[in-house]
């Protein structure tokens, strides 16, 4: 069993920063792939970006590569999202999610509640 807590969201302007932060319990969270995904009020959620379990290994979807950065420790059992250049279109209630299958857009065990993100423009 894994218990997901997002972190970190809040309000930006177009242009900025944020970091978001997914505290995992469970002595097994080194064992899964972990994920951020991302919805929109009236869109279905989107897969943002994933990592394998050592964190060698990352994916990110297409509108926000070059943007993003996955990242984790598993001393600490957290998973971070470091958002730049953030645009209106990144706004959304952004999610950590944990499964088996690195780089996944689907099929996850584990859900957070969200963490929203606006940026106005």
């Amino acid at each position: 069993q894994v218990q997901l807590v997002e972190s970190g969201g809040g309000l930006v302007q177009a242009g900025g920063s944020l970091r978001l932060s997914c505290a995992a319990s469970g002595r097994t969270f080194s064992a899964y792939a972990m994920a951020w995904f991302r919805q929109a009020p009236g869109k279905e959620r989107e897969f943002v970006a994933g990592i394998n379990w050592s964190g060698v290994r990352t994916y990110y979807a297409d509108s926000v590569k070059g943007r993003f950065t996955i990242s984790r420790d598993n001393a600490k059992n957290m998973v971070y999202l470091q958002m730049n250049n953030l645009q209106p279109e990144d706004t959304a209630v952004y999610s950590c999610a944990a499964g088996q299958v690195p780089g996944s857009k689907y099929s996850y065990d584990y859900w957070g509640q969200g963490t929203q993100v606006s940026v106005s423009s």
